[in-house]
């Protein structure tokens, strides 16, 4: 099966997007200053507006209430951060293990931090590049979707971030399983049991990015990993659109084409269902080996997209068939999770035999464990890539001692 790329077709809606005006370097300035704004804010729960919810960046408003606390916090946190911990994470903490993906923007590194010798994934995007292609918005919306991720167990978490003159650099949780997609690929199909243990982990976490208003909206088996456990990790998070409630729709045309929705083919406004039709089609894959509508020739298959009925096959149970009805529903306004979102899915009787707060918890023992090899015998490499080039910002460091310094500070107000 020839896998397509996914695509953004670089547009958005028109309250989404930023002045030409605005210079590259107040870009990158916004996400430094966001990065140690929004770890606060949103561990304190307190954040009013949030930036995508403004039409550009130099309008943002804080409730006049809060707004004198916000900025002693802000700048308590950058006093703390600077005095505290006293060490910015640059790429000469880490030992570059080997490269173990490649992106348009950049290279993921398996990466070992030096005092500690903990093992990290290491994102390193080239300035030059995001700033060619006008990406800045996309990597805006993945760091801010990193900073929220750390209330759920099935995304990616975000550990370190920083910048050197000529790129960024994410330090996120190394995921050691394998994507879903090799797995896939190595057995052909699961069996149901473990398709349904799955889809209910990733159903999980698509409900949870739909609770802080963020529309995924590029699941497929490879952005999913499995951890040394066989729990799923969902990664990737460039094309997450920000400020999305369940009433609310967009417009941009961007995906991979094999799980395109109806509605984004259509290019008709879209709201959050469209991540339950790729839940369908990632099910469907999983069961039956290809996407519903899989096709070579693109055109052929979105037509079937938007045309065809849903192939029906045998060898899934009348539950997981019905789910993928559901799911897989042409109409968004009729489809499954339109009304009442993750709730209509977790109560579908495919997942009747789910305790979705044991899930949650992973106290639910995985069907499949992955081997994984030993990162003791990867052998460490230079690179060019890696200098001591001067900061500019852009730092974030998830240091225990500093929340709660905070926190206590935030309590004396």
């Amino acid at each position: 099966m020839d896998r397509l790329k996914r695509f953004s077709d670089g547009s958005e809606d028109e309250d989404d997007r930023v002045s030409d005006g605005i210079s590259n370097v107040f870009f990158f300035w916004t996400l430094a200053f966001w990065t140690h704004y929004d770890y606060i804010i949103t561990y304190l729960g307190k954040r009013t507006i949030l930036p995508q919810e403004t039409s550009t960046w130099d309008h943002l408003e804080i409730h006049s209430m809060h707004s004198k606390m916000f900025n002693i916090l802000h700048l308590l946190w950058l006093l703390l951060n600077d005095l505290i911990c006293n060490f910015r994470a640059k790429p000469t903490d880490f030992d570059f293990l080997k490269v173990i993906g490649k992106g348009s923007f950049g290279k993921v590194f398996l990466a070992k931090r030096k005092h500690d010798e903990k093992y990290y994934a290491v994102k390193v995007l080239q300035k030059k590049v995001i700033l060619n292609r006008k990406e800045q918005k996309h990597i805006m919306a993945e760091r801010n979707v990193l900073l929220k991720n750390v209330k759920h167990p099935f995304l990616v978490g975000l550990h370190y971030s920083f910048q050197t003159a000529d790129k960024l650099y994410f330090v996120l949780d190394f995921i050691n399983g394998g994507e879903l997609f090799f797995h896939l690929q190595k057995e052909r199909t699961f069996p149901e049991p473990r398709a349904r243990f799955y889809i209910a982990e990733m159903a999980s976490a698509l409900g949870y990015l739909h609770s802080i208003n963020i529309v995924y909206r590029d699941l497929k088996p490879e952005n999913i990993l499995l951890d040394h456990e066989g729990h799923i990790v969902l990664t990737d998070f460039g094309l997450c659109k920000e400020g999305i409630s369940q009433t609310d729709t967009t417009t941009t045309f961007c995906g991979t084409p094999e799980y395109l929705a109806p509605e984004v083919l259509k290019k008709q406004p879209y709201d959050n269902t469209v991540d339950w039709w790729c839940l369908g089609s990632v099910l469907y894959e999983m069961l039956y080996g290809l996407p519903p509508f899989y096709s070579r020739d693109t055109h052929e298959m979105y037509d079937n997209i938007l045309h065809k009925p849903l192939p029906m096959r045998a060898g899934a149970s009348h539950s997981a068939w019905l789910l993928l009805q559901g799911l897989l529903e042409k109409d968004n306004t009729l489809r499954l999770g339109c009304k009442d979102d993750f709730n209509e899915i977790k109560a579908h009787n495919f997942f009747s035999s789910i305790n979705w707060d044991d899930l949650e918890h992973k106290k639910i023992p995985p069907p499949f464990t992955p081997k994984v090899v030993s990162l003791e015998r990867e052998r460490i490499f230079k690179c060019s890539l890696f200098s001591d080039d001067a900061f500019v910002g852009f730092s974030y460091h998830y240091c225990h001692l500093l929340l709660s310094l905070t926190l206590v500070f935030m309590e004396a107000l």
